[in-house]
C-alpha cells in the first residue's frame, strides 16, 4: 500500500510573539496605573515655618508646665493621704489590742464564774454560818458584778471605735488609690507633651535650628528692653517718693521747731529719725527675708530644670520658689496654683525683690523677682535655673508672700 504521507508538504514552523506582546501590554498597563496613582496622590504637606514651630514648641512646654503642676498637686495629695492612712492603720492596730485586752478580761470573768458555779442568793443566805458574812460577801459580789459590767461596756465601746476607724481607713485607702491614679495620669501627660516638643525639634535641620536660636535671642532682647523700661520707671518713682518724703520731713521739722533756730534743730534731729524708723519696720523685715530668698536662688543658678523636682540638685519652677522662701522661714505650698493665693497681690509696677511673679492664664509658671525687671526662675526642660526678664512670658500677676 502506497505511503500517502510522503506526498505532503512539510509544515513550516511559525515562531509566535504572543508572550512578548503580553508582557509589553502588562508593562504599559503598570506604567499607566502608576502614573494615574501619582497624579491622584495627595500633595506632600508643606513644612511649617520656623516661627510656627517656635510657637508650637513654646505652647507644648507651657502645657507640660501646667501638667507638671497637676503632677505636683497629685503627689502632695498622695503623700498627705498616705500619711493619713498610716496614722489610721496604726490607730486601728492600737484599738484592736485594746479589744483583745477587754476580751481577755471578759474571758477571765467567764472562767471564774464557770469554776465557782452559780447558787441562788436565798439559798446562799440560809446556808451561811454568819448572816453578816453573807451581806459582806454580797457587797463584794455586787462590786465584782459592776467591774464585769464595766468590762463588757469597755469592750463594746472599743469594738465600736475600732470599727469606725477601720471604715475610715478603708475610705482613705480608696482615696489614696484615686490620688495615685491621678499622679500616674499627670505624669504621663507631662511626658507626652515633652516627647512631642522634642520630636518637633529633632526634625529641624541645622539651618532651621540656627534660625530658631536667632528667634529666641530676639525674643529675649525684646523682653530685656521691657525690663529696662520697668527698672527706669521704678527708679524714677522711687526718686520722686524720696523727694516727697524729704520735703515732708523738712516741713514737719519747721512746724515742730516753732520758729526758733534751736527748736528747728531739735525738730530736724527727731522727726526724720522717727520717720525713718517707722518706715523701715515692716518693709525692713520683708527686705531681710527677700535677701535670704534671693541669696538662695542665686546659688541655684546653673542647676537643671527637672519637672516635679524641688531640690537640692534640680528644680521645677514652683519647687525653686518653695525652697527659696523656706530659707526665709516661710512655708509655701507646692504648686503655682496654691502659691498665687499666698500673701498680698501686688501690681507689676510695685514689684519688690523677693516677690513672686506668675505667668500665663493658667498660672503654670512662677519666678522670683530680683529687681530691675528681672527674675530668677527654673524655665523649662532642657534649660537651667537662670536670670531672665519677667517679660519673657505673659504675666498673670504677682504676690508678696510675707
Amino acid at each position: 500500500m502506497p505511503v500517502l504521507a510522503s506526498h505532503r508538504k512539510p509544515r513550516t514552523k511559525v515562531r509566535t510573539t504572543t508572550p512578548a506582546v503580553g508582557f509589553t501590554t502588562a508593562a504599559l498597563a503598570s506604567v499607566t496605573l502608576l502614573s494615574t496613582q501619582s497624579a491622584t496622590a495627595a500633595p506632600a504637606e508643606p513644612k511649617p515655618a520656623i516661627e510656627d514651630v517656635q510657637k508650637k514648641v513654646d505652647e507644648l512646654y507651657r502645657q507640660a508646665g501646667s501638667a507638671t503642676q497637676q503632677y505636683n498637686r497629685a503627689k502632695s495629695a498622695s503623700t498627705a493621704q498616705r500619711t493619713k492612712v498610716d496614722t489610721l492603720l496604726s490607730d486601728v492596730a492600737k484599738r484592736t489590742e485594746k479589744i483583745n485586752e477587754a476580751r481577755r478580761e471578759l474571758g477571765a470573768y467567764a472562767a471564774e464564774q464557770y469554776r465557782t458555779g452559780g447558787i441562788a442568793p436565798t439559798a446562799t443566805f440560809f446556808l451561811a454560818d454568819d448572816p453578816q458574812a453573807y451581806f459582806d460577801q454580797s457587797r463584794l459580789m455586787s462590786r465584782s458584778t459592776e467591774r464585769q459590767q464595766k468590762a463588757v461596756d469597755d469592750f463594746r465601746t472599743q469594738q465600736a471605735a475600732a470599727s469606725k476607724k477601720r471604715a475610715e481607713a478603708v475610705q482613705s485607702l480608696e482615696k489614696l488609690t484615686e490620688t495615685q491614679t491621678a499622679l500616674r495620669s499627670s505624669k504621663q501627660n507631662v511626658q507626652t507633651k515633652l516627647t512631642e516638643a522634642r520630636s518637633l525639634l529633632s526634625r529641624l535641620t541645622a539651618e532651621e535650628k540656627a534660625r530658631l536660636a536667632e528667634l529666641e535671642r530676639k525674643k529675649e532682647a525684646e523682653a530685656k528692653k521691657k525690663a529696662e523700661k520697668l527698672a527706669a520707671r521704678q527708679a524714677a518713682e522711687a526718686k520722686e517718693r524720696e523727694a516727697a518724703e524729704k520735703k515732708a520731713r523738712e516741713e514737719a521739722a519747721k512746724e515742730s521747731g516753732g520758729g526758733s533756730g534751736s527748736g528747728s534743730g531739735s525738730g530736724t534731729g527727731t522727726s526724720p529719725g522717727t520717720g525713718t524708723g517707722t518706715g523701715t519696720g515692716a518693709g525692713g523685715s520683708y527686705a531681710a527675708k527677700a535677701e535670704k530668698v534671693l541669696a538662695f536662688a542665686r546659688a541655684q543658678i546653673g542647676k537643671p530644670y527637672v519637672w516635679g523636682a524641688a531640690g537640692p540638685s534640680s528644680y521645677d519652677c514652683s519647687g525653686l520658689t518653695q525652697a527659696a522662701w523656706r530659707e526665709a522661714g516661710v512655708t509655701l505650698p507646692r504648686t503655682t496654683w496654691d502659691q498665687v493665693e499666698v500673701g498680698t497681690r501686688v501690681a507689676t509696677s510695685d514689684l519688690q525683690p523677693g516677690d513672686l511673679v506668675f505667668f500665663y492664664d493658667d498660672i503654670s509658671h512662677v519666678g522670683i523677682y530680683k529687681g530691675d525687671g528681672m527674675m530668677i526662675h527654673a524655665p523649662k526642660p532642657g534649660a537651667n535655673v537662670r536670670e531672665e526678664s519677667i517679660y519673657y512670658m505673659p504675666i498673670y500677676g504677682s504676690v508678696r508672700p510675707a
